[in-house]
């Protein structure tokens, strides 16, 4: 399936590119995503999803096949699969940048395709979905975007302990936050919600009475 989103940041658009190549910068801004690693052109991360009572979670890669900085133009190829599963996701992405008065226009163009659990919502739930997680990307974005660079204060200088005994370093360790998945019922809304329930109704009501059936038949 194809879907076509659009949104816009309120910064130059040269600073807009940077950011959004600025993957580990981002990466908080993603519902259900985590990033492992990242080299400059492959990222290496997980997308959880949540459909109803189950949570299926995506491991995989994607890889920046373009980079075009004169154009404002990258491409993205992603690929993932269900730790617990036989589903998979691919997705071609392709944003370009254009420059606007009040800031920067961000068109994004996916190629995706879905097997598994996921799959069963179609083109419209999808799509609907996906401007819900998009809208929420972009003003995460914007927010990151419009914060103050820290400045770097110079260290103070601090004069030696004067110990017989030495000093241990104390060091924090903080802790990691879960990342929850994308909810496609809660993010596709009652409407879409209802429509979903109805078909998992039926199915469930489809699978009991073929059970009956065979059971009266043994």
């Amino acid at each position: 399936m194809e879907l076509h989103h659009e949104f816009t940041v309120p910064v130059p658009v040269d600073d807009a590119w940077r950011a959004l190549l600025d993957v580990e910068r981002i990466a908080p801004c993603m519902p259900g995503a985590t990033v492992d690693d990242y080299d400059g052109k492959t990222v290496t991360g997980s997308v959880k999803v949540k459909v109803g009572p189950i949570t299926v979670t995506y491991r995989g890669t994607a890889v920046f096949e373009e980079q075009d900085e004169s154009a404002h133009r990258m491409v993205l190829i992603a690929n993932g699969k269900e730790t617990r599963g036989q589903g998979t996701a691919r997705a071609t992405v392709t944003g370009t940048l254009a420059e606007r008065d009040d800031g920067t226009a961000v068109s994004v163009r996916t190629d995706l395709t879905v097997t598994g659990r996921p799959a069963q919502f179609g083109r419209g739930v999808m799509a609907e979905v996906g401007d819900k997680l998009v809208g929420q990307f972009a003003e995460c974005l914007a927010r990151r975007l419009e914060e103050p660079t820290a400045r770097t204060e110079p260290p103070e200088t601090v004069e030696p302990l004067r110990s017989a005994q030495p000093v241990q370093p104390v060091q924090s360790v903080q802790p990691v936050q879960p990342v929850e998945p994308i909810d496609l019922l809660r993010t596709a809304g009652p409407p879409v919600a209802k429509r979903v329930a109805v078909a998992v109704a039926t199915a469930v009501l489809a699978l009991v009475f073929v059970r009956i059936r065979r059971h009266r038949h043994a």
